[in-house]
C-alpha cells in the first residue's frame, strides 16, 4: 500500500493549504503551495474554513462543513477529510480503526493517535461526547478533468545553482584539496605501519625520524589544506548569502501589498533566517559531508585492504549505528517543534506580562496571568524532561554500538597478530583508521538531520521569488505618463472592492465618484465604512475588484506606480517613523539620501514643527527611536504631514492626518495648509467637522457606499448622514 501523503507547511500559518495540497496529492494532482494559498485567500491569521472550501471547489473539488461526534467521523465521514485542530491548527484524518486515527499532520508529519488523544485535540476544551469541525472533501469530475496540473516540483535546486554557478572556480580549487586531503589520507596508515614494523622492528632511529618527519610534513599540508578549504568556503559561502539576501529583499520590495496581508513579520523574518541555513548548509554542512564520504571511501578502502573481516565488521557496525541515530529523527523533531510552539507561546506570555502590566494590576488579575505563565513553564519542562530521554537513549546506544564494535575489531586484530596474518604495524594501523572513521560518520548523520531543515528553507526562499509582481507594483509603463496627468482629477467607476475572497464581504460597493483637480476633497463617515480602502486603492497599494480608476483621461492601471507615487503626498492613519534622524525621517522621498535644506524648512513650517525642531538637541539631526516611541502622536503625526509635505505633490492625501493634534495645532497647520492646497488635488479623510467643513465638496460613506455628496452647508441642510456624524460637534440641536 502506498505511503499517505504528506507536506510541510512553509510558515506557521500555512497549516489549511498544506491539509488541501496533501488531499490533492492524495487524489492524484500536484500542486504548489503558493498556487493553493492564492485561492485560499489566506491572511496573516491563517486561513478560514470558508477560504479551504473555496479554493477546494476552485481545483474542482465538492466540500462540506460540517459539525460532528466522533462516530460520524469513524462510520460515515468519507476519508481523507480535514479537521480543525485545537482550535488554531487543521490536519488531515486518512483512516480510523477501532483503536487508532491516522492524520497527516502538516507541522510534524504522519502520526498516529488513541481515540482519547484525537479526541483531546480535537474537540479542545470539549467534553468527550462533544462535536468537533471537519471540512469533508471528494473529488467531481472537473477535478480529473482539467487540462493541466500546476507543477509543484519546481526545481529549487536550479534556483540554488543560479547563486552557486559564479564560483564554480572555486569547485575545481576544493575538488584538488580534495585529492590532495585523500592522497595524504592514504599515506599515513602506512607510514604509521612502517614505524613499527620497519622502524622498531629493526630497530632504525633514522627511519623513524624520516617517517615522522614525513608524517609532520603530511599533517602540516592537511592543516594548510584545511585553512585554504574553510577560507574558499566562508568567502563563497559569506557571497552567495549576500546575494541570495540582497536578491530576497529586491523582490521583497517589490511584491504587492497582498503579499504583505499574507504573511506576518515573523515570516518574513523567517526566510531572512533561512538565507543563513543554506549559507550554513552549503559552506559547512555539505562540504563537510562531501569531504567526510571521500574519507570513508579512502580509509574504507584500505581497511578492507588490510583485513576485509575487520571492513564488514565495521561497515555492519556503521549501518547499525546510523538505523539507531536515525530511528530518533522523528520524535525529536516532533519534540522541537512542540518546545518551539511552547516557546513562542512563552514569549508571548512575558510580553503581556511587560506590556500589559497597568492593566494586569487595575484588574487586579496578577495571579491569573501567573498561573498561565507556570502552566507554560510546565509545559516546556515535560517537554524538555522527554527530549534529554531521547537524546541520553540515542547516545547511549550509539556510545555501545560503537565501543561494541572497536572492540570486537580489537580482539579480532590482535588474534590476527598472535596468528601471524598481520603485522602489529598493520594493527595500529587499522586502530588509527577506526578513530579517523568516527567523525566522517557522524557528519553524514548531520548532513541527513539538516539536510531536511535547508530543503525546507529552499523551498520558502523559492517560493517569494515565484511571486509574481504584476498588478499595482507593475512599473513597465513610462515614467512620464503621471506627469501629464498632474493636477488632473480622479475619477472612480463602478469601483467595488473586497481584501478576501469571492464569499467575503465588499468594504466598497459601486462606488462612483468624481474627485475634481485642483480642489479639496473630503471623505467622511463612521469606522469601517470603506474610507481608507478608497485612499489605498486610489494610491495602487491594491486593485479594484470591479470597476475602473482614472486620472485625468488616463486610466490608473496603466500609470506607472512609483512616478505616480511620486507625485503623491500622503499621510497614512498608521504612518511609520524610522529609527533615522528627523531630517531624514521628513525627506524620506529623496531617492539618493540627500536633503533640500530649502524644502525641509517650507515642509517645517507648514507642519508647525519648528519648536520641536529647536527643543530637539541636535535639531534636524536628531535620531528618533525606533517607530517614533518617544514622540507624543501629535509630534509623530506634524513629521508625517512635513514628509507628504517635503515631496511637493502634485496630489494630497491625508487619512486622519491631524487626529491626534490638539485643537490649537490643528487650527495653525490648517491655516498654514490651505494656501498651500492651491492648484493641488487634495483629499482629506477625517472625523473632526474642523478639518473637513471647508472643503469644495463633501462626500459620506456608509457601509462601503456613498450616501450622500455635496459641500458643507448643502449637507447640513439635508440633514441626512453627515448631518448625524457632525451635530454633536456643531450643536445644531433639532
Amino acid at each position: 500500500m502506498a505511503k499517505f501523503p504528506f507536506y510541510q507547511q512553509f510558515d506557521d500559518m500555512d497549516c489549511g493549504p498544506a491539509c488541501l495540497r496533501i488531499i490533492t496529492r492524495y487524489y492524484g494532482k500536484s500542486y504548489s503551495m503558493e498556487y493553493i494559498r492564492s485561492r485560499s485567500f489566506s491572511s496573516r491569521v491563517g486561513v478560514s474554513l470558508l477560504g479551504l472550501s473555496d479554493a477546494s471547489e476552485a481545483l474542482g473539488m465538492r466540500s462540506l462543513s460540517i459539525t460532528v461526534g466522533f462516530d460520524v467521523l469513524k462510520k460515515e465521514a468519507p476519508l481523507p477529510c480535514i479537521a480543525h485542530w485545537r482550535q488554531r491548527h487543521f490536519i488531515v484524518v486518512y483512516k480510523v480503526t477501532n483503536k487508532h486515527v491516522y492524520v497527516s499532520d502538516p507541522a510534524f508529519g504522519l502520526l498516529k493517535y488513541s481515540h482519547a488523544k484525537f479526541l483531546e485535540g480535537w474537540l479542545y476544551n470539549q467534553p468527550q461526547d462533544g462535536e468537533g469541525v471537519l471540512l469533508l472533501l471528494e473529488p467531481a469530475p472537473a477535478f480529473y478533468e482539467a487540462d493541466t496540473t500546476e507543477n509543484d516540483k519546481k526545481n529549487d535546486l536550479f534556483f540554488l545553482y543560479n547563486y552557486v554557478k559564479p564560483y564554480r572556480r572555486f569547485g575545481l580549487q576544493l575538488l584538488a584539496g580534495l585529492v590532495a586531503t585523500g592522497i595524504i589520507q592514504f599515506l599515513l596508515p602506512f607510514l604509521t605501519q612502517s614505524v613499527v614494523d620497519y622502524g622498531i622492528n629493526t630497530q632504525n632511529l633514522q627511519f623513524i625520524y624520516i617517517v615522522l618527519l614525513g608524517q609532520l610534513m603530511l599533517f602540516f599540508s592537511q592543516t594548510v589544506i584545511g585553512v585554504l578549504r574553510s577560507w574558499i568556503l566562508v568567502h563563497a559561502g559569506s557571497r552567495i548569502n549576500m546575494a541570495i539576501l540582497s536578491d530576497f529583499l529586491l523582490k521583497l520590495l517589490k511584491l504587492p501589498m497582498t503579499f504583505f496581508d499574507s504573511r506576518s513579520p515573523s515570516d518574513i523574518m523567517q526566510r531572512i533566517e533561512d538565507t543563513k541555513r543554506v549559507e550554513n548548509f552549503l559552506s559547512s554542512i555539505t562540504l563537510n559531508a562531501v569531504f567526510s564520504f571521500f574519507t570513508l571511501l579512502v580509509f574504507g578502502t584500505i581497511l578492507a585492504f588490510y583485513n576485509f573481516t575487520i571492513f564488514l565488521i565495521f561497515f555492519v557496525a556503521t549501518v547499525l549505528y546510523i538505523v539507531w541515530i536515525l530511528l530518533f529523527v522523528k520524535q525529536r523533531a516532533i519534540l522541537d517543534y512542540k518546545r518551539y510552539d511552547e516557546a513562542r507561546e512563552n514569549k508571548s506570555s512575558i510580553l503581556q506580562l511587560i506590556n500589559g502590566i497597568a492593566e494586569i494590576k487595575l484588574n487586579n488579575s496578577e495571579k491569573r496571568r501567573r498561573w498561565e505563565w507556570e502552566a507554560i513553564q510546565t509545559r516546556l519542562f515535560k517537554i524538555s524532561l522527554k527530549s534529554v530521554s531521547y537524546n541520553q537513549l540515542q547516545v547511549s546506544g550509539s556510545a555501545f554500538i560503537n565501543e561494541l564494535k572497536n572492540i570486537i575489531i580489537l580482539v579480532i586484530a590482535a588474534t590476527e597478530v598472535i596468528r601471524g596474518q598481520i603485522t602489529l604495524g598493520m594493527m595500529l594501523a587499522i586502530q588509527y583508521i577506526l578513530g579517523q572513521l568516527n567523525a566522517p560518520v557522524s557528519d553524514f548523520i548531520t548532513f541527513l538531520q539538516n539536510s531536511q531543515d535547508a530543503r525546507l528553507s529552499l523551498s520558502r526562499l523559492a517560493e517569494i521569488h515565484r511571486q509574481k509582481e504584476s498588478g499595482t507594483e507593475s512599473s513597465s509603463r513610462s515614467a512620464g505618463s503621471v506627469v501629464s496627468a498632474a493636477g488632473s482629477g480622479i475619477r472612480l467607476t463602478n469601483v467595488s472592492f473586497q481584501y478576501g475572497g469571492p464569499q467575503s464581504h465588499f468594504v466598497l460597493r459601486n462606488i462612483n465618484l468624481d474627485i475634481p483637480g485642483g480642489k479639496i476633497t473630503a471623505v467622511v463617515g463612521a469606522s469601517g465604512s470603506g474610507k481608507t480602502s478608497l485612499l489605498k486603492l486610489i494610491l495602487k497599494l491594491y486593485s479594484p475588484t470591479k470597476g475602473n480608476i482614472q486620472v485625468g483621461a488616463q486610466d490608473l492601471d496603466q500609470l506607472d506606480t512609483p512616478s505616480w507615487r511620486r507625485d503623491c503626498g500622503t499621510v497614512m492613519q498608521n504612518g511609520y517613523i524610522f529609527a533615522d534622524t528627523l531630517g531624514r525621517n521628513i525627506a524620506e522621498s529623496s531617492s539618493d539620501g540627500s536633503i533640500d535644506p530649502i524644502r525641509l524648512k517650507e515642509a517645517t513650517n507648514l507642519a508647525n514643527l519648528r519648536q520641536l525642531v529647536d527643543q530637539l538637541p541636535m535639531g534636524y539631526q536628531t535620531n528618533l527611536s525606533w517607530d517614533g516611541i518617544s514622540l507624543s502622536g501629535g509630534e509623530l503625526q506634524r513629521i508625517l504631514i512635513a514628509r507628504a509635505i517635503y515631496k511637493n505633490p502634485a496630489y494630497l492625501f491625508f487619512d486622519e492626518a491631524t487626529s491626534s493634534l490638539d485643537a490649537n495645532n490643528e487650527k495653525e497647520i490648517m491655516a498654514k495648509l490651505y494656501p498651500y492646497y492651491e492648484g493641488r488635488t487634495v483629499l482629506i479623510i477625517a472625523h473632526r467637522l474642523s478639518t473637513v467643513k471647508h472643503a469644495d465638496k463633501i462626500v459620506v460613506l456608509n457601509n462601503g457606499e456613498i450616501v450622500e455628496e455635496g459641500n458643507h452647508e448643502e449637507l447640513v441642510v439635508r440633514r441626512g448622514k453627515y448631518f448625524e456624524l457632525v451635530r454633536n460637534q456643531l450643536e445644531l440641536g433639532n
